[in-house]
């Protein structure tokens, strides 16, 4: 297979992103829609501290990448060659995806995880099969086309601990969700050192605490229904609710990840099944707005992990929603309430360099007279 790509961007493009930033550590919520014609839609946000400046970057087929080894050197891990093109979301304009779709339909993200992440002890032997905790999403979305060839596939590396200098001298500590295009949905974390990959029947992840322990919150909130209550009656007198949203009374609200997955699970369930692949992606922007994070809602210390190691006000830097049936990705930036679209069938499959799109556009609106 031909090694298309010049090695020395992405080397040195990867090997300052190690130095430069924590780009691929973020606090957010994602969820998955099923459409009446048989496709999925894909939402997530992504929440941070420190401004990522992130772009839309396109992986052509047959790209030549580098790993990082444990080193933290790329090219001293395992090196891979693309087999699937990709479209998704980095940061800092660095080389490394942290949200994207592949041609097969493949979907998903990292999320931050900094509580429970601890990644595989990798000695120097086996250091050219592994790879970074920063590289996992564009490994699995580069080399496999559904969530079964990813479980085989992540049992036969390692993810090492390779550090990243600004983020206190340690790894990326993310988990990583992924959806395919049957719908089915895996949850993949590096928890004490053990790889554990867990079947995800409801389709939502956020981030700390271990996903096994989010799946089992969930029975705390067995009451919950989108189906309005009937009026109270107590002796005769009868007590009614004081406005519809009595069925969900009790859905957590708040910006805790315990509380968006609850918030995401639920709202994700109630989403209407009659709807095309096409139409979700509108209920999915709705849902979405759940999660928006107003400027100001969340102030960090530097010392709070889900800063990226800067003080700073939390935002919803951008949102995603992806239709893996018509191959469409979409992004809404914070700085704007556009929504920008990009057309996975018309990438160049046999491009021979990433391609970087700016989503830096300003605000625009509709003239109605």
């Amino acid at each position: 297979m031909k090694k298309i790509f010049i090695k020395q961007f992405l080397v040195t493009s990867l090997a300052a992103s190690l130095v430069v930033t924590s780009f691929a550590s973020n606090a957010c919520t994602s969820f998955l829609l099923k459409g009446s014609d048989g496709g999925f839609v894909y939402g997530r946000t992504m929440e941070f501290g420190l401004p990522l400046k992130s772009q839309l970057m396109v992986i052509p087929r047959n790209l030549a990448i580098p790993g990082v080894g444990v080193d933290n050197k790329p090219g001293s891990g395992l090196n891979w060659t693309a087999k699937y093109a990709v479209a998704g979301m980095n940061g800092l304009g660095m080389p490394v995806l942290v949200d994207g779709m592949n041609e097969k339909g493949l979907v998903g993200g990292l999320l931050n995880a900094p509580n429970t992440a601890v990644y595989q002890v990798v000695s120097p032997t086996d250091s050219a099969k592994s790879i970074a905790s920063i590289q996992m999403l564009m490994y699995a979305l580069t080399n496999f086309g559904t969530v079964e060839e990813v479980k085989d596939g992540f049992k036969k590396i390692y993810v090492n601990r390779s550090i990243i200098p600004a983020y206190h001298n340690s790894s990326a500590p993310v988990r990583m969700t992924l959806h395919d295009a049957k719908g089915k949905s895996i949850v993949i974390e590096y928890l004490k050192g053990e790889l554990v990959i867990t079947d995800n029947p409801t389709g939502v992840m956020t981030n700390d605490p271990a996903f096994r322990d989010q799946l089992n919150n969930i029975g705390n909130y067995a009451n919950l229904t989108n189906v309005e209550k009937p009026a109270m009656i107590i002796n005769g007198a009868t007590y009614v609710p004081p406005s519809s949203g009595s069925g969900l009374h009790g859905l957590p609200g708040d910006y805790l990840s315990p509380s968006r997955f609850i918030r995401a699970l639920f709202l994700s369930k109630s989403a209407p099944t009659t709807n095309t692949t096409a139409k979700q992606t509108n209920t999915a922007w709705h849902i979405l707005g759940s999660f928006d994070i107003p400027p100001g809602a969340i102030s960090l210390p530097a010392s709070n992990a889900y800063g990226g190691g800067a003080g700073g006000v939390e935002i919803t830097e951008w949102t995603v929603v992806a239709d893996n049936k018509n191959m469409m990705y979409y992004v809404k930036m914070f700085e704007t309430t556009n929504v920008q679209s990009f057309d996975l069938k018309k990438i160049d499959f046999n491009a021979k360099e990433l391609k970087y799109y700016s989503l830096d556009k300003p605000q625009s609106y509709v003239v109605v007279n």
